[in-house]
């Protein structure tokens, strides 16, 4: 019989703490408010989820044998942080211009992609929390399902602060302070990522 606190343990851990996600649903949610910033949250869940059964269908066992694949992902996905920081510089005002839109569900699952906290999440979660007791569909529906109940409210968490900084970041300067600290948060992250 096995128990599912150590996952949901793990799962609410890697899914609250900072991350690329998370940073970049800050971001959204200041930008564009909550309600615009769901389909990003839930590509994001969905991409994890995908991720979890490319594992447990063996895909774990392919960046064993061929490490540069991870690696290479890595360098895609810092590329693609600071890319979006540098974007992040260049936006000007607090407002909902037809130009500018939130990051979309498909490109949230396919960054989940080139993430590699989520791969660490997604390879971990199925190396040490996959129950044995069970058959393997079985096990990774188990994983999948606890994963959305765990990570979706984490990071709604970041996507309502900064919604709930709108009314602040009205002020160009202090939009610009955020934006700076955004997109420095971003390539940070993807520097991270590569070290």
């Amino acid at each position: 019989m096995f128990d599912p606190i150590p996952y949901a343990t793990y799962s609410f851990v890697m899914s609250i703490t900072p991350g690329p996600n998370n940073v970049m649903l800050t971001a959204s949610g200041a930008a564009f408010g909550f309600r615009r910033t769901v389909p990003h949250m839930l590509g994001i869940s969905v991409g994890c989820a995908v991720q979890i059964i490319a594992v447990c269908a063996g895909l774990g066992a392919l960046f064993h044998r061929w490490p540069v694949l991870h690696t290479v992902l890595q360098w895609v996905g810092a590329g693609y942080l600071i890319y979006l920081g540098w974007t992040l510089l260049g936006s000007g005002e607090l407002r909902e211009s037809r130009a500018a839109r939130p990051i979309s569900f498909m490109q949230a699952v396919a960054f989940q992609f080139v993430n590699p906290k989520a791969w660490v999440m997604s390879l971990t979660a199925v190396a040490l929390f996959m129950p044995t007791d069970m058959n393997a569909v079985t096990a990774c529906t188990y994983l999948i399902l606890m994963m959305f109940a765990v990570n979706l409210p984490c990071i709604a968490v970041w996507a309502a602060f900064g919604s709930s900084l709108r009314g602040f970041l009205t002020r160009p300067s202090r939009r610009l302070a955020f934006n700076v600290v955004m997109a420095v948060a971003l390539a940070a992250t993807g520097v991270i990522m590569v070290t």
